[in-house]
């Protein structure tokens, strides 16, 4: 049965699946699908009262709330020890915790960027080398870090946002190198939009909506999966893949017309 195990990438089914940014939109989506699948989840954030009540809507015991800001690294490992002191051996982190903070690049402000990295790539590495140092040692589990498709090329408001994004795109692929041979599975998550309150303000349509019930059932069904990226919806995410093989001369125009930023304040001074 152990060498069975150890042939196969780790899923939900094989331990805790641990999910940063727990407390709110797809991460809670997540939790709450794995939970009722008969799983065993661990979630954090900052915001122990949404956690709890994250917790309260599962079945007693599945969900366990381990609060803790991802931007602490002293705090992700002790969120780790504790989830694998009380409540199981990871199999899964789901390394999800993230902000979209919008920049005007006609006026950027410096805090923007800072508190993106912070959180968006900091986070995720802060939370990441526990997580790792725990699987190791088994020789068996699954990195999981969301990104976006805001990673594949620039947009509109996203210099920040997607800046990290594309980072950790280039962080799981670098890491897949190494940890695949000690038995450890990377993966990359990139949505598209998804109806979340981060993305309600953003100031351009948003083709291919999801719901946050639908990504988050793609994203369990990635969890047992052997892929690399798990991307959704496919349709918008591969029509994305394409742009970003166009050359420069094509893709700026194109993306400025589909977003409707070709016509915003062409040639005014930036305001605020």
């Amino acid at each position: 049965m152990a060498s069975t195990t150890r042939t196969r990438p780790a899923t939900p089914d094989d331990g805790v699946t641990w999910i940063t940014g727990g407390s709110s939109g797809i991460g809670a989506a997540v939790a709450a699908a794995l939970a009722a699948r008969g799983g065993t989840v661990a979630v954090t954030a900052r915001d122990a009262a949404a956690l709890d009540a994250v917790a309260a809507a599962a079945p007693p015991g599945r969900i366990v709330a381990v609060p803790g800001d991802v931007t602490d690294a002293a705090a992700m490992a002790a969120a780790v020890a504790r989830i694998e002191r009380e409540v199981g051996s990871i199999a899964v982190a789901l390394l999800n915790a993230g902000v979209y903070l919008p920049v005007d690049g006609r006026d950027p402000d410096p805090a923007l960027f800072a508190a993106s990295f912070a959180v968006n790539l900091g986070g995720t590495v802060n939370a990441l080398l526990p997580a790792l140092a725990a699987m190791k040692p088994r020789r068996h589990g699954r990195l999981v870090i969301v990104s976006s498709v805001a990673g594949y090329r620039g947009l509109p408001t996203s210099a920040a946002y997607g800046a990290t994004k594309a980072a950790l795109i280039n962080l799981a692929e670098s890491l897949k190198f190494d940890l695949d041979g000690l038995g450890i599975h990377v993966q990359v998550v990139s949505p598209g939009f998804v109806d979340t309150p981060a993305t309600r303000a953003n100031p351009f349509p948003m083709p291919h909506l999801m719901s946050v019930e639908a990504a988050a059932a793609r994203l369990v069904a990635g969890l047992h999966s052997r892929r690399f990226e798990v991307t959704f919806p496919r349709r918008f995410t591969w029509q994305l893949k394409l742009l970003r093989l166009l050359p420069d001369a094509l893709y700026f125009p194109l993306v400025a017309r589909a977003t409707g930023w070709s016509a915003r304040g062409r040639g005014r001074p930036p305001t605020g």
